[in-house]
Parts: C-alpha cells; sequence; structure tokens
C-alpha cells in the first residue's frame, strides 16, 4: 500500500495526488490541516475541505547544510505560497542550492514521490516543489 506523508496530502486512485484546505464557510479564508476556528473572522465553521493548486510562488527559503544522518546536504527548504492564500513548507527539487539561482517569486510546481518506507512496508509518498516548466518569474 501507501500512504500520505502528512494528512493533507490526499493520494487519489486515479490521478495525481494533491494538497487539500480547509475552507472557512464564513469568511473564505483557507487554512491547512484541521480547524476549530478561523482566525480571520473567529467562526467556528463550517470548514469545508478544498483541493489546492499544485503550484505556486517562491516566498522565502534557508539552505540546510546540516541535517539529520542519511539526509544528504545542501538542500533548500522554503515556505511556498499557493494562490488560495495558503503558505507551505517544503524541500525544493532540481535547484542548486545557490541564493543567486532562487529568486524570490520564482514559479513553481508541486511534485510527489516516495520518500520512505513506513514499517508495515507501506510507500511513504512526499511532496515536493520545483521550478515551474516554462513558467516566467
Amino acid at each position: 500500500g501507501r500512504r500520505p506523508i502528512l494528512p493533507f496530502l490526499k493520494l487519489p486512485d486515479h490521478g495525481e495526488p494533491f494538497l487539500v484546505g480547509q475552507k472557512c464557510g464564513a469568511c473564505g479564508a483557507v487554512y491547512l490541516g484541521k480547524r476549530m476556528a478561523c482566525s480571520r473572522c473567529c467562526g467556528t465553521g463550517p470548514f469545508s475541505e478544498i483541493p489546492l493548486s499544485g503550484h505556486g510562488k517562491l516566498h522565502v527559503f534557508a539552505i540546510v547544510h546540516q541535517s539529520m544522518p542519511g539526509v544528504p546536504t545542501p538542500y533548500v527548504a522554503a515556505i511556498v505560497d499557493l494562490p488560495e492564500g495558503v503558505s507551505v513548507r517544503a524541500t525544493l527539487k532540481d535547484v542548486d542550492p545557490d541564493p543567486a539561482k532562487l529568486p524570490f517569486d520564482m514559479p513553481l510546481e508541486m511534485i510527489t514521490g516516495v520518500s520512505q518506507q513506513d514499517r508495515d512496508g507501506n510507500d511513504v509518498i512526499a511532496f515536493w516543489f520545483r521550478p515551474r516548466k516554462g513558467a516566467q518569474s
């Protein structure tokens, strides 16, 4: 089998994996993860699950030079702004860990793949972002 690395990554039986957000029924604010209340309008819902875009823009990043054993460094940890108004933390792939090559607002697209296997032998599916093909900054 397979399972998502985080609860807001959905793995449909058919089609590509995608992120989901929780949308406030009162004001329309969108969040990652389950909510008990909206921080914009203080409403308590209802919240509905909505699919999020598979693309966004680079908001900020850090180049990581030291990590846990077995994790290759350097790599780029980033905050990606999605069009729905949500930001998500992700590792960037297919980029040089060089600040001069990482412009803020760089268009990015989400990719998914197997990051590891759990103790039951299931594939754990993770997501990353990479520069969006054919997009202009």
